[in-house]
């Protein structure tokens, strides 16, 4: 069998927890290793990532989005292990005051969210907008 492509899009902050959790029953049913998955953030949905709660840890303890079991930096960092690749606008990025250079390591930047899904639909990805 092929790899699978696979673009998942958000653009609204609450539909993050559905993205996750559709990328994570993606993975169980063909298995990590069986897909290329991207996840584009642009909108309003990068406005998570200039919370608090994502980006410090406030006395020693890690603040909690209360987004499942784990902030969603967590959930997000961790599927980021099992090869899911996280890119943000960063048209958005300016819009909503985030600094690009805050942001974790396992969260790239490209110049406009809209192209990237162009370029991904191009390149045979099927897109997904939970």
């Amino acid at each position: 069998m092929n790899t699978l492509k696979v673009l998942f899009h958000v653009n609204e902050s609450t539909r993050w927890q559905m993205v996750l959790v559709n990328i994570t029953n993606f993975l169980n049913d063909v298995g990590q290793g069986s897909a290329d998955i991207e996840v584009l953030a642009n909108g309003e949905a990068v406005s998570v990532l200039g919370n608090r709660c994502l980006l410090a840890e406030d006395g020693g303890q890690k603040a909690s989005c209360g987004i499942g079991n784990g902030s969603l930096l967590d959930q997000m960092k961790k599927l980021s292990e099992a090869g899911v690749n996280f890119v943000v606008c960063r048209n958005a990025l300016k819009s909503h005051s985030i600094v690009e250079e805050n942001l974790p390591d396992f969260i790239t930047v490209v110049p406009a969210g809209i192209t990237e899904i162009v370029r991904k639909q191009t390149q045979g990805y099927a897109y997904i907008k939970p």
